[in-house]
């Protein structure tokens, strides 16, 4: 994955270089500083992870954010339309959750509910703005809060030593949350996304006997990938 890195700002920079030599030499005139260039430094980024296959809902989030503003600095989209839909979009969102929060409680609801009543989880982790790798290899795991705000945060649980059910609340709002479960634990998932979700890199089969490790996920214009 490194490698598809690397080739990529490669080729990035050796299209700049020519570009750039081009114009020098008169035989282009092509202005890299159009209006909108800066969202290019969120749109690529984004891209080339998605292609490492790193947190791929974060990033096409990532993608979309950056796309749009693009488009509203070239006088393609109406920013005002744009703020208009998405704070009622947003208002209708957070309203729905706490009116249907206990409307639809199923049995992972139920369930998520009493652990975190009775559990005292692990310190959580909070990313905004910025990133977070949590690792919990040989230390005893019984859940935790992890929230990531215009950031990303990446729980490590391949070695941890989970013994019983435990709760793990991910809250991603314009950002990303990867966790790596291991493959002898059961896995729940109970998500509220609203332009994002929670995806998965692979199948989980049910494990006689085994704990479980229940996802409480929210995602709002952010994702959180399974691994």
């Amino acid at each position: 994955m490194k490698n598809i890195k690397n080739v990529l700002y490669g080729l990035i920079l050796i299209a700049l270089g020519i570009v750039l030599g081009l114009n020098a030499l008169g035989y282009t005139d092509i202005n890299l500083f159009f209006d909108g260039w800066w969202t290019l430094l969120i749109i690529v980024p984004c891209v080339i992870n998605l292609f490492r296959g790193y947190n791929a809902g974060g990033n096409l989030v990532g993608i979309a954010i950056g796309t749009l503003l693009l488009l509203i600095c070239r006088d393609v989209v109406d920013p005002k339309t744009v703020w208009q839909l998405i704070i009622p979009a947003t208002l209708v969102f957070l309203g729905a959750g706490l009116l249907f929060k206990d409307a639809f409680s199923g049995k992972a609801s139920k369930r998520i509910k009493e652990i975190n009543d009775r559990s005292v989880s692990q310190a959580g982790s909070y990313a905004a703005f910025s990133s977070q790798n949590i690792n919990f290899s040989g230390q005893p795991f019984n859940g935790t809060d992890l929230i990531a705000a215009f950031g990303s945060i990446t729980c490590d649980l391949l070695f941890a030593e989970i013994k019983e059910d435990c709760v793990i609340n991910a809250k991603a709002t314009f950002g990303g949350i990867d966790i790596i479960i291991p493959q002898n634990v059961n896995v729940v998932v109970k998500s509220t996304s609203l332009f994002g979700g929670v995806g998965r890199k692979r199948k989980y089969p049910p494990i006689q006997g085994a704990p479980t490790v229940y996802i409480n996920a929210v995602c709002l214009f952010g994702g959180v990938d399974l691994k």
